[in-house]
C-alpha cells in the first residue's frame, strides 16, 4: 500500500508509520513539528523513519490546504491513517485556537481533499475523552457523546462528525478509532507516564489530580498499533449493523482500549516499583476538562480483527522506563 499518516512525528504516528515501513509498505508522512511539546524528540522520531527507503516526509500543517494539496494530489494514495491532531486535554484553557485549527480545520482540509481520491480506507484517530460525563460502564461506540467536558473532546467529535458525513457523501469507508490513554515507547514529554518518571527520577514531587481518585484505562501503544494496522482490511459497510456500521454510510467508530481501567494511584505504585523509589505527592483537585474514569468496551474491535489490546501495565511501564533511561543516556549526554 502507499499510505498516507498524518502526524508522522508524534508518538502515535511515528509507531504506526515505522510497523507499516517495516512491512514494505510506503508511507508519506505528513507533520507540523508545532510546539506544544518538545520539537526535538519529533525530530529523532523522523530520523528513524527516514532510514526507511520507502518513507518521504513533509514538514506541513494541514491548515495549510494549498500545501496539503501539492503534497496529496497525483500521489495515488490507497489509505490515510489521520493521526494529526493537537491533543491534551487541560491546554485548551490556554490555546483553544489549536484545537480549532488542527482539529477542526486541518481535518476538514485533509477530508476536502480525500474526496477526490479513489481510497480503499481513510482511518482518524478519535478519543475516549468523547465520552464524557458518562455513567455507564465500559465505554460502548452506541453511547451517546453529546456532552464533551474538554475543548479537545469537542473537537475530536466534531472530527468524527466531519468524517461520517464524508464518507456518506463520497462513499469513501470510514473508520474512526477511539483510542484510551496510549501509553508507551517515544511518549509524549506532556502525559502522565512522562511526568511521573521524569520527576521521580529528578527527584521531584509529582502533580496527582483528582486526588488520586481517577481511574484510566491504559493502553499500551503496540497494542494501539496492532490494532490500527489490523482495522485497515475491516472495511465498513454502510447498514452493517452487525459489524457496528452506519445505517446510511461505510462508517463506523471502534474503541482501543485495555478493557482494564486502573486506579491512579496503582498507575503510580507500578512506576515506582519500575523504577526503585517512592514518590512524593502532592494531590491536587480534579481539572476542569477531566474524566473521572474511562473503560473501553473493546467487543467490536476483537470482533472485527480477532484481537484486543493485552499489554499490562508492569510490562508497558518497564518497557517504557527502559527506553526514557537508554534515551535520555544518549541525548542529555
Amino acid at each position: 500500500m502507499r499510505v498516507l499518516v498524518t502526524g508522522s512525528a508524534g508518538f502515535i504516528g511515528f509507531h504506526v508509520a515505522r510497523r507499516l515501513l517495516t512491512e514494505g509498505h510506503e508511507v508519506i508522512g505528513i507533520d507540523g513539528m508545532t510546539p506544544y511539546y518538545d520539537v526535538a524528540l519529533k525530530r529523532r522520531r523522523h530520523a528513524l523513519l527516514r532510514a526507511y527507503p520507502r518513507f518521504v516526509a513533509h514538514e506541513i500543517m494541514l491548515e495549510d490546504r494549498a500545501a496539503l494539496a501539492r503534497v496529496v494530489e497525483g500521489a495515488r494514495i490507497s489509505v490515510i491513517i489521520h493521526l494529526a491532531a493537537q491533543a491534551g486535554v487541560r491546554y485548551g484553557a490556554h490555546r483553544p485556537d489549536t484545537y480549532i485549527d488542527s482539529n477542526v480545520v486541518g481535518t476538514s482540509n485533509l477530508i476536502d481533499l480525500a474526496r477526490g481520491m479513489a481510497l480503499d480506507h481513510f482511518v482518524l484517530a478519535s478519543t475516549s475523552s468523547v465520552y464524557g460525563p458518562a455513567t455507564d460502564l465500559p465505554f460502548i461506540e452506541t453511547e451517546r457523546c453529546d456532552y464533551p467536558l474538554s475543548l479537545y473532546a469537542a473537537t475530536k467529535k466534531a472530527t468524527e462528525g466531519l468524517a461520517h458525513s464524508f464518507s456518506h457523501l463520497s462513499g469513501t469507508p470510514v473508520t474512526a478509532l477511539r483510542f484510551f490513554t496510549v501509553y508507551g515507547t517515544w511518549g509524549r514529554p506532556d502525559m502522565a507516564l512522562f511526568l511521573f518518571v521524569d520527576a521521580i527520577l529528578r527527584g521531584h514531587a509529582i502533580d496527582v489530580y483528582g486526588n488520586g481518585q481517577m481511574e484510566r484505562d491504559f493502553t499500551y501503544i503496540d497494542d494501539v498499533v496492532e490494532s490500527v494496522l489490523r482495522v485497515l482490511p475491516c472495511i465498513p459497510v454502510r447498514g452493517d449493523k452487525a459489524t457496528g456500521c452506519s445505517p446510511v454510510a461505510p462508517y463506523r467508530v471502534v474503541n482501543v482500549g485495555n478493557g482494564q481501567p486502573v486506579p491512579l494511584m496503582d498507575f503510580v505504585h507500578a512506576i515506582e516499583t519500575c523504577l526503585g523509589r517512592t514518590a512524593r505527592t502532592n494531590f491536587m483537585p480534579m481539572q476542569p476538562g477531566d474524566m473521572q474514569r474511562t473503560w473501553a468496551d473493546a467487543s467490536l474491535l476483537e470482533h472485527l480483527t480477532g484481537f484486543r489490546p493485552k499489554t499490562s501495565l508492569r510490562v508497558g511501564v518497564a518497557r517504557f522506563v527502559a527506553w526514557y533511561r537508554d534515551y535520555y543516556a544518549r541525548h542529555d549526554a
